[in-house]
């Protein structure tokens, strides 16, 4: 039989809006890939990301250009020059991986040559608000072990307080979403060391951040919007710690894990990251998840309805999918 793709916009509402210093969100719109061939479907979901141009018409648009290839027999190998980095590679990307595991019965992990992921303590993010808000989030997170607060350059340092004294024993994540300059990361130092902080997220924006070369922070600085894919790492590994990989950035599982090997040789820090999403962005990741130092997979749980049979999260430890729900023979 032909191989088929289809790909389509979906929205998943979310319980309650998701706010950053770039601002906030009330729905998850992803775009999900289906590419059948020989009675098995493989799937896969990106989130088109407005902050690096993307949305999801231009992700379909982009999927649409290379339809005939990706149906003609196009594998992921080739598929890395048909597409940048980004959205739609990742989803077709995705799905290739999810389709060579049914057509090969053998699931992913063995594909890649790794164990199949299991629980991984993922960090449940404290979004902006009021500082009491944040706090009352924060103390109903205490027990859990890792969280991430989203600050801004307005009052992070009361937001990190209150987050801190609301959960005094959590791992924590410091996430600016490139909001900081270098005068305020600099007066954040003190602060971080005495609020025992992790990680620092990607403080200042991408671009504007050559002065880090030879900055001593008092924790690590992770790169966020700084990287994408292992070509990034040659400038990143002299400005950063860690480096934050997430599908949606490199394109897909097969460019994240090219980042990840490329990352650990220059003994980089690792983070998984995510968009908001359903748990088909997620599966994926999770093979991601398993060679990091920090996970920050809790896209799913922002939202009102997950696809069925997807992650679930039991005292700040995120369980992969169900068996047969991608990725698996």
């Amino acid at each position: 039989m032909p191989r088929t793709l289809l790909a389509q916009h979906v929205r998943f509402p979310l319980t309650r809006p998701f706010r950053i210093a770039r601002g906030a969100k009330t729905e998850a719109d992803v775009v999900t890939v289906a590419i059948g061939e020989d009675g098995e479907t493989g799937c896969g979901e990106a989130v088109p990301y407005p902050r690096y141009g993307e949305s999801p018409a231009s992700a379909l648009a982009a999927i649409e250009a290379v339809r005939d290839r990706i149906e003609g027999g196009a594998g992921r190998n080739e598929l890395l020059s048909l597409l940048p980095a980004g959205a739609a590679r990742n989803a077709v990307d995705c799905a290739l991986w999810d389709l060579e595991a049914k057509l090969s019965r053998r699931d992913v992990a063995s594909l890649i040559g790794r164990p199949a992921p299991g629980p991984v303590a993922s960090a449940l993010t404290v979004t902006i608000d009021d500082t009491d808000a944040m706090a009352r989030t924060a103390a109903g997170l205490a027990d859990m072990p890792l969280l991430k607060v989203k600050v801004d350059a307005a009052q992070p340092e009361a937001q990190i307080r209150a987050v801190r004294e609301a959960a005094p024993h959590a791992r924590l994540i410091v996430d600016p979403n490139e909001s900081w300059d270098r005068e305020l990361v600099e007066a954040m130092q003190p602060l971080l060391i005495d609020m025992h902080v992790d990680l620092l997220e990607q403080p200042v924006p991408a671009g504007s951040d050559e002065w880090l070369e030879g900055f001593a922070p008092a924790v690590p600085i992770c790169a966020d919007e700084s990287i994408h894919v292992a070509e990034d790492l040659p400038t990143v590994a002299r400005r950063y710690q860690a480096v934050n990989i997430k599908l949606d950035k490199t394109g897909g599982l097969t460019a994240a894990l090219m980042l990840a090997r490329a990352a650990r040789e220059r003994g980089l820090l690792l983070m998984t990251g995510c968009m908001v999403s359903s748990s088909l962005s997620i599966a994926p990741a999770m093979h991601v998840a398993m060679l990091s130092d920090f996970v920050d997979l809790d896209g799913p749980l922002w939202l009102r309805e997950d696809r069925s049979g997807g992650v679930r999260q039991e005292g700040g430890l995120l369980h992969p999918p169900l068996d047969g729900f991608w990725g698996t023979s």
